[in-house]
């Protein structure tokens, strides 16, 4: 488990000041200048060190990410960071928005820094309302006292704008973002070209995640070396995990990367509602990240690899836990209709693919299928996986296909029952 000593978000819960003195009195904006001056390649070295993955889903290392950003180049460039929080299950995001507002900021200035850019946008999910409020204030804030802005006191010009969202969840996938941003239709685009060479306006752009960004002040605080030494190999530092679903006491807590599933949920949870044998999956990333079966969980440990080898992944590390009493087949269902209402429209796998997931899962929570079916029904999520612009097509594709792998019996049980219901009516 992670010791208190280790934390970086140390307001988590909102219990002390969320202003710009109690942030100070937490540490932050603590030698901020300090890491500027030692330039640019300083901190994308410090970062790359700590091995720090993206913590909005994907988890591709940060620091190689920055390194992407052209040195030498006419344009400007900008750092976007993802605040449109959509995925169902994360709530991560908007716990440091609220309460921990200025870590993000002065992460935002050093990230800026780091890749040349002196401005950075950050886009919040539509309803997040009081988060924006929190968040425009703490900025207003550090305008006011000379952090952020021209001519501040690190020697770095840098301007941060707010921009509130609509509440799509496709523009949570970081090219629709910057439609978005620019005022367009928030619909992906092809790629490449990538955001790195051609972004927000055409200029080069890096996009990431509010905790990737919050976490970045005290990796330099406390050394690269300090942040890989915590986690797994390769899966390395301190994440936010936010469990939900059928547990005793649902939260968002602070652990180190590769804690085992058990420990995460007996310690922070209260455990699994009706106890640990009433378990039946658990969506481990959010809900477009496949499920992970009871017999899986006995010795699942929460890191990229382990969750890669078991074909699903952490996504944003939102743990949706079901007990026995679920109906599995509709539950998935009725993610598939999420996304089918969120599809952008654009690919015809994905536009046609996601309405026609939804309505046979329906059928199939009813009993009012064929066996056939469902390999049918599996054979067209791998037409829409890998065929779309964008990660949407993985992310309707991925929870169907769980299901289908791990409760097979259950569909086919319910297709049997249903038939045979039918066959007794007829007889009366």
């Amino acid at each position: 488990m992670l010791a208190d000593k280790d934390r970086i978000f140390t307001n988590l819960y909102g219990f002390h000041d969320a202003s710009l003195a109690g942030a100070r009195k937490r540490g932050q904006w603590d030698r901020t200048k300090s890491f500027i001056d030692q330039g640019h390649d300083f901190i994308i070295n410090e970062v790359k060190a700590s091995g720090l993955r993206g913590r909005g889903g994907a988890g591709f290392p940060t620091g190689l990410k920055w390194s992407f950003m052209p040195k030498a180049d006419p344009r400007p460039s900008y750092l976007v960071i993802n605040a449109d929080e959509s995925e169902p299950g994360s709530c991560k995001d908007r716990e440091i928005m609220r309460h921990d507002p200025h870590l993000m900021i002065e992460g935002a200035l050093l990230a800026s820094f780091a890749m040349r850019a002196h401005t950075c946008y950050i886009y919040i999910r539509g309803e997040y309302i009081r988060e924006r409020e929190r968040l425009q204030a703490a900025v207003d804030e550090a305008y006011a006292a000379n952090l952020i802005g021209k001519g501040n006191v690190h020697g770095w010009d840098f301007d941060l704008y707010l921009h509130h969202g609509a509440g799509a969840y496709i523009c949570g996938e970081e090219t629709a973002l910057l439609e978005s941003l620019e005022g367009k239709k928030g619909q992906p685009r092809l790629k490449p070209p990538f955001p790195a060479n051609v972004g927000l306006w055409g200029a080069p752009t890096t996009v990431n995640n509010v905790e990737s960004i919050a976490v970045v002040p005290e990796i330099l605080r406390r050394g690269g070396t300090w942040f890989a030494g915590l986690g797994k190999p390769n899966n390395t530092g301190t994440k936010l995990f936010q469990i939900s679903g059928h547990v005793n006491q649902p939260c968002v807590v602070e652990e180190e990367m590769g804690i085992p599933f058990r420990e995460l949920v007996d310690k922070h949870c209260g455990g699994v509602r009706g106890g640990w044998d009433n378990l039946m999956c658990i969506i481990p990333g959010g809900s477009s990240m496949p499920l992970i079966n009871e017999q899986q969980c006995q010795d699942l440990t929460l890191d990229f690899d382990a969750l890669s080898k078991l074909k699903s992944g952490m996504g944003t590390a939102a743990i949706i836990v079901m007990d026995k009493s679920t109906d599995i087949i509709k539950a998935f269902a009725r993610i598939a209709y999420f996304y089918k209402h969120e599809s952008c429209g654009q690919c015809t796998p994905c536009r046609e693919g996601t309405g026609w997931m939804w309505r046979v899962l329906e059928r199939m929570a009813k009993g009012e299928a064929e066996k056939r079916e469902i390999d049918l029904l599996f054979d067209v999520t791998k037409q829409i996986e890998g065929h779309t612009i964008c990660a949407l097509g993985e992310a309707a594709a991925w929870p169907v296909q769980g299901l289908l792998r791990n409760y097979r019996h259950v569909i086919e049980a319910r297709i049997d029952e249903y038939q045979a219901k039918a066959v007794r009516e007829a007889a009366e």
